[in-house]
């Protein structure tokens, strides 16, 4: 049975018994007992007499489809809250223009507990829209978030190599820029900040060529 393996951040392989061929399809098994057909890309590493490959979903599920579908289901959750919110809004109206006048409770006739609840009712239900109108938004903000991250590109995907080689030629251009001068210091730290920049894109432009290249 072929099963997950944390590498690295954002990054899982197939633990596998057998050897593989790349392109080869095979079966993946999660913790929980589920499989998912996957595509072999490379061959990372070997050890204990295991096998550990790079992989891909077969069916394209990635972490911007799983963004995509956390977005969805917040703006679902946004639209429902939304129109609940609106439901109260007009319950919180039914008596609008009685109550509209302004008309004094008359203690002790037969209308005041009817006027009473008209007044509890119309509190309740604008308080109700409220809530939900909050909820509404909240949700609405969180899935902006997950739609920003579905534009997330990292070394669990192939695409991850054009990305961080593009990083590193930035990182690289940017820390010469500020030994020669063409780029300002803006503090005692700025020169040894952009070399840490060029070292993290470099290591991440060689796992993604470990994971996904030729």
């Amino acid at each position: 049975m072929n099963t997950y393996h944390k590498f690295c951040p954002n990054v899982f392989l197939a633990k596998c018994t057998e050897k593989h061929e790349k392109g080869e399809v095979i079966e993946v098994t999660t913790k929980y007992g589920k499989e998912n057909e996957s595509i072999v890309f490379n061959l990372v590493f070997e050890r204990d007499g295991f096998f550990y490959y790079s992989i891909v979903r077969a069916d394209g599920f990635n972490v911007q489809e799983w963004a995509k579908q956390r977005a969805e289901r917040r703006h679902d959750w946004a639209s429902s809250a939304a129109q609940k919110s609106n439901e109260y809004f007009q319950k919180s109206n039914k008596h609008r223009d009685f109550l509209s006048l302004g008309e004094p409770i008359k203690v002790g006739h037969h209308s005041e507990r009817g006027h009473r609840k008209m007044i509890d009712d119309a509190w309740n239900n604008m308080g109700k829209s409220v809530e939900f109108s909050d909820k509404a938004a909240e949700h609405e903000r969180v899935a902006k978030y997950w739609e920003k991250r579905a534009e997330t590109i990292n070394l669990s995907m192939p695409e991850s190599i054009d990305f961080y080689e593009h990083k590193l030629e930035v990182a690289k251009e940017y820390h010469e820029g500020v030994k020669s001068g063409k780029y300002p210091r803006s503090h005692s730290y700025t020169l040894t900040y952009a070399k840490k920049a060029v070292n993290e894109a470099q290591k991440n432009y060689e796992l993604a060529l470990k994971l996904w290249g030729e």
